[in-house]
């Protein structure tokens, strides 16, 4: 008997970027399983997605907003030190990226900020350092863009970044901007979904962009490749918890972008009763695959669970990290 199929879902409860819309336009929706097993490979069809994805823009406050559809969520703000983006999306996606951009002001793009190496984070950045912006992030960040840099799930080797995709300015714990009237503190994590992850909070706006250390509403990838834990996961959502007040915008990497301190919760909820399940079976001496048959996630897969990382592919990420 065949996998079950998946269920449509919209544009903002995509996971690792908008794929979705690839796999309903060119092969229907794939399971999981199909869609790694896909000849072409997954990198390969997020990129073909981006390429024709719309953008979708929220405005938030103080001149904050998100867009959705190219890679990771973007941030914007604007202002007459030029615009500072969060995350640069996916090259292919210039076209679209630049018209959403144009219709938040006349500004030039003067800063960008990579919560981390991922392509569907740093991919754009490219054309965006030679439209002007100067690329900050992790220290870490610039190491694995420098590099060709493996990512086992994937089943992926990413060429090294051209010089002018590289980051500018790196920092090791702490970094603070003032643009445009606002106070900006990046702070690195440490381990969580990669080795490189930073947080960006807005103060006066009181808006944080949490990067792929939260993905709301989906289960998230966690990328062991490069310094991912399940742990570190679990301590970057309570980093973020002690930053968020009740009234905290919060900018998932992926996921429904606009988001709260609520979901959050729920979120490190649901990675913490997950991550203990596992490891309970893990320490039971129970394998890989009967921790999957055992179904630790099954509390949680109606709101987690419907996308690119299903319950069993989640599973499989954290037994190896417990």
């Amino acid at each position: 008997m065949g996998s079950p199929k998946l269920p449509s879902m919209s544009r903002r409860g995509f996971c690792l970027c908008c794929v979705g819309g690839a796999f309903a336009a060119t092969t229907g929706w794939l399971t999981p399983r199909q869609a790694y097993a896909e000849a072409r490979g997954i990198v390969s069809l997020i990129k073909d997605s981006a390429a024709t994805s719309p953008i979708t823009t929220y405005k938030l406050r103080n001149n904050i907003s998100v867009l959705e559809g190219s890679g990771g969520n973007i941030a914007v703000l604007t202002g007459p030190d030029g615009k500072l983006l969060v995350d640069a999306g996916i090259g292919v996606s210039r076209p679209q990226l630049s018209k959403a951009l144009a219709e938040l002001g006349s500004e030039p793009v003067a800063h960008l900020i990579n919560t981390h190496w991922h392509f569907d984070h740093a991919d754009g950045n490219e054309w965006l350092h030679a439209a002007g912006a100067k690329i900050i992030a992790h220290e870490n960040t610039r190491k694995h863009l420098s590099v060709v840099q493996r990512v086992e799930d994937w089943d992926y080797n990413f060429l090294a970044s051209p010089a002018g995709a590289l980051p500018a300015e790196v920092f090791a714990k702490e970094h603070h901007l003032k643009l445009n009237g606002a106070s900006i503190a990046l702070k690195y994590y440490g381990p969580a979904h990669t080795d490189s992850d930073v947080s960006v909070m807005f103060d006066e706006a009181n808006i944080l962009h949490a990067g792929d250390t939260f993905w709301n509403g989906i289960y998230p990838f966690i990328d062991y490749s490069t310094g991912g834990s399940i742990d570190g996961m679990i301590a970057a959502s309570d980093a973020n918890l002690a930053i968020a007040k009740s009234d905290t915008i919060i900018i998932p990497g992926h996921g429904k972008p606009v988001s709260n301190k609520a979901e959050l919760q729920g979120f490190r909820d649901m990675l913490v009763a997950i991550r203990d399940n596992v490891g309970n079976l893990k320490k039971q001496g129970k394998t890989r695959d009967e921790a999957v048959a055992a179904k630790p996630t099954a509390a949680f897969d109606a709101n987690f669970g419907q996308f690119l990382v299903d319950p069993g592919y989640f599973t499989r990420l954290v037994y190896e990290g417990v």
